[in-house]
Order: C-alpha cells, then sequence, then structure tokens
C-alpha cells in the first residue's frame, strides 16, 4: 500500500474521524499510566491524542506527510503541543527504550506479510522502556461482515472522483495475542472495543490488545 493513497484519504479522513471511536479506552489508559513520554503511532489526523493531552509528553509517527499535516492542524484547533515524525512503523528514529508507552490505532492491519508485522511490533518493543505498556487495535477477521472473505482484503474510500483502496489484514484474537508474545511482549489482555455489547468477544468489530515490555532484549 502507497503512502500516496493515504495522503489523498487524509482530508476526508480529517472530518470522518474527528473524534477517537476508542475515546472511553484510550481515556481509562490515560488514568491508569497517569503521565509520561507517550508515542502514538500511526497517528494520522491525531485524534487518539486527546485523552493524554494534560499531563503527557505526545509524539507522534506516521508515514503519510499528508496525514501530518492535519495533525498539525489537529493539535493546534485543540490546542495541545505535539513533536510529530514522518516515519514508518517497521523503522522508528528513536532510540532504545525512548517511550513510557504507545498506543497504535488501526495500524498494523495495514501491514503485509506475517514477518513485516512481526518486525513492526519488535521495534514498537525496542522503543518502550523496561515495563512499559502499549495500546494496540487490529480489524477482526471474526465480525459477521467479514465471515466469508479471505483475511487479505482492499477496503475501498471513495472521494468525488474516484474510489481509493486501503490494504487490510484481518486478524483473529488467537494471531493477534500470538503475535505479540513472539515479538516479545507479555499480554496483559484482549478485548473488543467498549461498543461491542455481547458476551462472545470472538465476534467484535475491533481486537484491543494491552501488552507490557516485560523484559529487555
Amino acid at each position: 500500500m502507497t503512502t500516496n493513497v493515504f495522503d489523498q484519504i487524509a482530508p476526508g479522513w480529517y472530518n470522518f474521524r474527528h473524534w477517537s471511536i476508542f475515546r472511553s479506552e484510550l481515556e481509562e489508559l490515560a488514568g491508569r499510566w497517569q503521565k509520561g513520554k507517550l508515542l502514538n503511532l500511526g497517528c494520522a489526523h491525531g485524534p487518539d491524542f486527546l485523552p493524554f493531552q494534560s499531563r503527557f509528553e505526545l509524539y507522534g509517527a506516521d508515514f503519510s506527510p499528508e496525514m501530518l499535516r492535519f495533525a498539525r492542524r489537529y493539535a493546534q484547533k485543540f490546542k495541545f503541543s505535539v513533536s510529530l515524525t514522518l516515519a514508518e512503523v517497521s523503522h522508528l528514529p528513536y532510540g532504545d527504550e525512548s517511550f513510557d508507552w504507545a498506543i497504535s490505532v488501526a495500524t498494523y492491519h495495514h501491514i503485509k506479510d506475517k514477518e513485516p508485522r512481526l518486525a513492526a511490533l519488535s521495534e514498537l518493543k525496542r522503543i518502550l522502556k523496561l515495563g512499559g505498556e502499549a495500546f494496540i487495535t487490529v480489524w477482526n477477521h471474526w465480525q459477521p461482515r467479514f465471515w466469508f472473505r479471505r483475511s487479505e482484503i482492499a477496503v475501498p474510500w471513495r472521494t468525488k472522483n474516484k474510489t481509493l483502496y486501503r490494504y487490510y489484514h484481518l486478524f483473529s484474537y488467537p494471531e493477534t495475542e500470538k503475535l505479540a508474545k513472539q515479538a516479545g511482549f507479555q499480554v496483559l489482555k484482549s478485548f473488543p472495543e467498549s461498543a461491542y455489547r455481547f458476551p462472545l468477544k470472538l465476534f467484535s468489530r475491533n481486537i484491543c490488545l494491552l501488552v507490557k515490555k516485560s523484559h529487555a532484549d
């Protein structure tokens, strides 16, 4: 998937996802983590920063220059300070153990093939301090609308003039947990988004993962 696709999506995405759909989860994490250096991986235009704006030192990385342009606009609108960097999640320009906490909302499911996904998660572990935690979300293959689809799909985004396609790898709960463990994380919790109200978590739209760097490499 090319950066160009997300550059073209950015203006519409700024309006379509002006507020985080994970606001309650992120607010709970802000209370759990209290303060520190926080990195938002695949930050897009930045709505997931809002629950952390008062007590955290904020950093964001995204591979789309246009998404980062809108992230600067978003930060200015909501009056918070953030350091933004153009970067791929698999090659982060930060030193080892640079951050206390990290969030990555709807990012890793855009990475094609298992080895690059594992490399990106390993890079996340590298930049976290020992004892640091990360919150990750990906799309769930077992949600009803994808029951009869393959795990690799192209999802359309329609503009006035054209239809753009975004690559998605659809995860399962066991696959997500296994990949995080292979990257060296301790999985603290896997759970559905708060909007999901059914007893079996396996069919939620999103898979939420809270992981911890419990040991050094």
